[in-house]
């Protein structure tokens, strides 16, 4: 088998060499040609010029040149069929230069010569160029034709692209380059009037984005290929809402790290997900800040094999820190995200799988790593859940987030940031009560202590384990129905990625137990979303799934948000970013002695009394946890 691959290797090889002379023969004769007919046209006598005895070798020696320099540019080394605008230069070049050359020398050493016309090296680029060039344009449009048809013959899908530019010239060079591609471009979108009846690489412009639904029918389209990524939601939710109602799929171009990871990008290219419709315009992270802080850090990340944790792990590792410390309790996402970050860094990360509520086994971390930054990602997420087991969710979100503070003040780490939630504020669940308290326990320590703490507060992430996308996708898998509880209600979202990037940049301004806000953009109904993820699938909501509401759960608002009206906001360096400062002061001492006395009745397992009581201390209602007092303003109005 191995021999039978060589001798095909081999064959192949053989035949390549065997164009590339046939290319250098044409080439040479075509040189040859364009000479005699240059100064052919030119002489008072063509005849006599063509019968001359210093014609041939002339035609040879110019022939010859021109043909070894295109050789050591590499023309021939470049396959007819993919011949670029770089190869029809090094042509253009050369054959003008070659020209310019026979010009002189006929100039200053064969004046009473035949050659002895300066319309002569003119008519000779000209000729040249235009059968050099032209042979290749010829071959590389019968190739093309060549390869659409067996596309075709394949059933290859009819497309649209949407957006004229660079990414469609792009996209359809690509498609061009495959010899059976997927795809065969039917036409352009786009709605800038500029760009009306232009064309790209033979692609024309057929209409703009209010026609797909039109020219979709009209061209028997089957597929609307979104040519660039940073589109805004709001547009490709527009586009979206105009091809779904036809029989034409949406698909998206990957992006650019996927292109790097990847050959070429047609088999990238995915379907549209729920993550473009909300697309927003790129989050501006400020990189040598982060770097500023983390370079060199010995990092430490609880939670290290959730959503956010995994996310935080992959891009503090890109920063090279020194060290990077997962601490968790579910062993198979923990190793998970440990042999991603072996296989594609240079980091080695510690993966250690710990209950953060065991002080004990925390502090033996700690002493261990030393680690002078620390994520905390770790928590219970799920609102109703965490209703029915409210010591579950006091012990491992506030007291277990006070335990880390603690150990973290006690071995001198340089930075803690503590990752919050919506629900923390004006909290009606047991999970936001605990988050608001772990917010508190923050804001005490940073007061009070050398090291810097920091609480990041934003709402929901799309697609993090256990959110409301993965569920809605299957049920759908599952035939239906689509449960929604309410249809009047409405969550902030955010992808992972932009989440943790604000985290990181939020970090590196934290200092005395600030608590920041990340911009979540406008809230977002559930019930609209719901219903593009099933149209997503190719499926008609009421129709093809039904959708059912189920009300609202224990514990949950019909909206959130994301400060109330007691927090002052201020603006900080970053646009996406504000900084809450509270209307009153947490007293550590007295906060503490609150959670000792919830952490002693979750120990007697008195869950409506513990519950009862975080509530209280979350809303400020026991004496012991916060001091109503003027507090003046640690920052300034802006954030460095």
């Amino acid at each position: 088998m191995g021999g039978e691959k060589a001798s095909l290797r081999k064959l192949g090889w053989k035949g390549r060499r065997r164009f590339a002379l046939l290319s250098v023969l044409l080439d040479g004769l075509m040189v040859a040609a364009s000479l005699f007919l240059a100064f052919g046209l030119i002489a008072d006598q063509p005849s006599h010029w063509i019968r001359s005895p210093v014609a041939l070798p002339i035609a040879l020696a110019v022939s010859s040149a021109i043909v070894g320099i295109l050789g050591l540019r590499g023309l021939y080394r470049v396959d007819v069929r993919y011949v670029s605008l770089s190869e029809f230069l090094e042509i253009i070049g050369t054959c003008v230069a070659v020209s310019i050359g026979i010009g002189a020398a006929d100039y200053y050493l064969h004046h009473d010569a035949p050659l002895n016309a300066s319309l002569g090296p003119v008519l000779f680029a000209y000729y040249t160029i235009s059968l050099l060039c032209g042979v290749r344009v010829i071959h590389r449009s019968l190739a093309w034709r060549a390869r659409t048809g067996t596309s075709v013959g394949r059933q290859a899908s009819r497309a649209l692209i949407v957006r004229f530019g660079d990414a469609a010239e792009r996209l359809i060079r690509e498609l061009d380059r495959q010899p059976n591609a997927k795809f065969v471009v039917a036409g352009i979108v786009d709605d800038d009037p500029a760009n009306r009846k232009l064309r790209i690489r033979g692609v024309p412009v057929v209409g703009t984005v209010e026609d797909l639904p039109e020219l979709i029918e009209q061209l028997d389209i089957e597929d609307v290929i979104m040519a660039s990524t940073d589109v805004p939601g709001a547009e490709v939710k527009r586009i979206f809402r105009l091809v779904r109602g036809t029989s034409a799929r949406m698909r998206v171009v990957p992006t650019i790290d996927n292109l790097l990871r990847g050959s070429t990008l047609t088999p990238q290219m995915r379907d549209i997900e729920i993550q473009d419709l909300l697309r927003r315009p790129p989050v501006n992270v400020d990189l040598a800040k982060i770097a500023g802080y983390l370079t060199g850090e010995h990092v430490l990340i609880t939670g290290g094999g959730g959503s956010i944790g995994g996310e935080l792990a992959r891009q503090v590792a890109r920063l090279n820190p020194a060290s990077l410390v997962l601490v968790g309790r579910g062993e198979n996402s923990l190793y998970e995200i440990e042999q991603e970050l072996i296989q594609t860094t240079s980091l080695r990360p510690h993966a250690i799988v710990a209950d953060i509520r065991n002080r004990a086994a925390i502090e033996e971390v700690l002493a261990r790593f030393r680690p002078t930054v620390i994520f905390h990602a770790a928590a219970h997420k799920h609102v109703p859940l965490m209703e029915r087991n409210p010591i579950e969710a006091i012990e491992n979100n506030a007291l277990a987030t006070r335990t880390l503070a603690d150990l973290a003040a006690k071995y001198g780490v340089r930075k803690f940031i503590m990752l919050s939630t919506d629900k923390a504020v004006q909290p009606r669940s047991v999970m936001g009560a605990s988050k608001r308290v772990c917010e508190m326990v923050v804001s005490a320590y940073g007061s009070t202590s050398e090291t810097e703490f920091a609480a990041v507060r934003f709402g929901n992430v799309l697609g993090s384990r256990g959110s409301l996308v993965p569920l809605v996708q299957a049920q759908i898998r599952r035939g239906g129905p689509v449960k929604v509880t309410h249809p009047e209600m409405t969550r902030f979202f955010m992808t992972i990625p932009e989440a943790v990037q604000l985290v990181l940049q939020a970090g590196a301004m934290g200092k005395r137990g600030e608590i920041f806000l990340l911009d979540m953009g406008d809230p977002v109904r559930i019930d609209d979303l719901v219903r593009d993820i099933v149209r997503l699938h190719g499926l008609v909501p009421d129709e093809d799934i039904r959708i059912e509401y189920t009300g609202a759960r224990p514990g949950e608002k019909l909206h959130e948000s994301l400060a109330n009206d007691l927090e002052d906001l201020l603006p900080t360096a970053h646009g996406k970013i504000n900084m809450v400062r509270p209307s009153a002061q947490i007293v550590r001492t007295l906060l503490l002695r609150d959670l000792d006395r919830l952490e002693e009745l979750c120990r007697q397992r008195r869950a409506d009394e513990a519950k009862q009581m975080l509530m209280d201390i979350a809303w400020g209602r026991t004496p012991a946890s916060v001091a109503s007092l003027e507090v003046e303003p640690r920052l300034g109005t802006t954030l460095d």
